[in-house]
């Protein structure tokens, strides 16, 4: 559906309001679709997004710094959203070896586990294929990718 209808509004003041509007209002729409699929399995967007990043990663650990500059959501406490993990047993702090300042954090086996079950449950594609084809997602992804510079 067209951002106009969903919006119910036409005052923009040009094409770039416009993209500007469509792609915020685009991000919600996304959220919104895919919260169930967090919900599932008790995770926020964000704490989905660390352990994916923590999966990568995996054997070695990451420190909250490079978490906070990995992160899709630049704004997210990376560290009260590893806390939480924490008590969810997803994953582990420890003190890193080199810099006893500095504090590790690793993936444990049943956030490992979790992220198994969420891959098999559900792929992203399955929410944008009836809507986009591999080609258009692409060229959306590159049109994003120019606008970011």
């Amino acid at each position: 559906m067209r951002i106009d209808d969903e919006i119910q509004s036409t005052n923009f003041e040009d094409n770039y309001h416009k993209v500007v509007i469509n792609i915020n209002y685009t991000a919600g729409w996304l959220s919104n679709h895919f919260r169930c699929h967090f919900d599932k399995h008790n995770l926020t967007q964000q704490q989905f997004n660390i352990l994916r990043i923590l999966r990568g990663q995996y054997p070695k650990p990451a420190t909250i710094n490079l978490l906070k500059e990995r992160m899709i959501d630049k704004m997210s406490d990376a560290s009260r959203i590893v806390d939480r993990l924490i008590q969810k047993e997803l994953v582990s702090r420890c003190t890193n070896n080199k810099d006893r300042r500095a504090v590790d954090i690793r993936i444990s086996e049943l956030g490992l586990q979790t992220l198994a079950k969420m891959d098999a449950d559900f792929k992203t594609r399955e929410g944008l294929k009836d809507n986009l084809s591999e080609e258009e997602a692409a060229q959306l992804s590159d049109l994003l990718d120019k606008l970011r510079g």
